[in-house]
């Protein structure tokens, strides 16, 4: 399974502070917003990653995280030079994707839970078909239901009695049930061809509804419920920022850090504990290097 971030938004909400810098750069606490969705990504498993920039900031990327060797990923990137909706990203995304499946994040979503990375791997399994607790078909969609008290301004899921999901709408005035769909989507190799073939919405744009939308149709989208031990944010205004940052800095007094990318590779196998220290050290007056530096210890006790 590939990964794709979409962090191609102007956080035009933002402004004036995303004038001179990419919304995704911003920092959340100690680390920039997007570390928090490559995280999610890398916590999934998934190793090959596509990062979707503006048009004219790959560089400002590229000097963040290189081409991901140093986090044994591999990362690429490419521009969205049209605001033209979530769905936009499998469209921008075909090479890259190839016949694979893939896991869309969105570059201002972050989310956290004492048990977060086993629903990510819950969600693979799904995909993959491999799921021995879930009585589920392979492939399809996977996406995942949060609990909000103001549904409207997102899309909304509808479940039956069972508890299977029957309708998402997008942004309804009336909202059929409380649980709304965060920006982290799992899909297989047909969403390709589904994005490509969905008409942009009234606001003209590719919705990721829609996509959901042909998944139900097909009796093949799942969903995964979050409940309250799950954190999330949709980090795209000032008061969400705050509050993600001062959220984000309560749980971490707890000693662990959330979306350690170099912590996240080292337990996968990705890097060595040698490396590990590598980066340690060229952090070494920082919190997070002192944080890496523990990971170390642990590790060579």
């Amino acid at each position: 399974m590939k990964g794709i971030v979409l962090a191609a938004g102007k956080g035009t909400r933002l402004y004036p502070i995303t004038l001179p810098v990419c919304k995704p750069l911003l920092p959340v606490y100690d680390k920039p917003l997007i570390y928090y969705s490559v995280s999610t990504l890398m916590r999934a498993g998934i190793r090959e990653i596509l990062i979707i920039v503006p048009a004219g900031e790959i560089g400002s990327f590229q000097n963040l995280f290189g081409d991901g060797s140093s986090l044994g990923v591999s990362i690429q990137y490419a521009e969205q030079h049209e605001a033209r909706g979530i769905a936009d990203a499998f469209i921008i995304g075909a090479d890259f994707i190839g016949d694979d499946q893939v896991c869309l994040a969105l570059g201002d979503n972050i989310f956290f839970g004492p048990s977060f990375r086993q629903k990510l791997r819950a969600a693979v399994r799904l995909q993959e078909g491999d799921a021995s607790d879930v009585n589920e078909p392979g492939g399809g969609a996977t996406i995942f239901g949060y609990y909000v008290n103001d549904p409207r301004p997102f899309g909304v899921v509808e479940f039956d009695s069972d508890g299977k999901a029957i309708s998402i709408e997008e942004k309804p005035q009336h909202p059929k049930s409380n649980y709304i769909v965060p920006g982290l989507y799992f899909y297989d190799n047909d969403v390709v061809k589904i994005a490509r073939e969905i008409k942009p919405s009234a606001r003209g744009e590719l919705e990721i509804t829609d996509v959901n939308n042909v998944y139900l149709s097909r009796n093949n989208l799942h969903v995964i419920s979050l409940d309250e031990q799950y954190t999330w944010f949709d980090a795209g205004t000032a008061d969400s920022l705050y509050e993600a940052s001062g959220a984000i800095k309560a749980a971490q007094r707890s000693g662990k850090m959330i979306a350690c990318l170099e912590e996240t590779a080292v337990h996968n196998h990705w890097i060595t504990i040698d490396e590990l220290h590598e980066k340690a050290e060229s952090m070494k007056n920082t919190k997070y290097g002192e944080y890496l530096f523990g990971i170390y210890e642990e590790l060579t006790v």
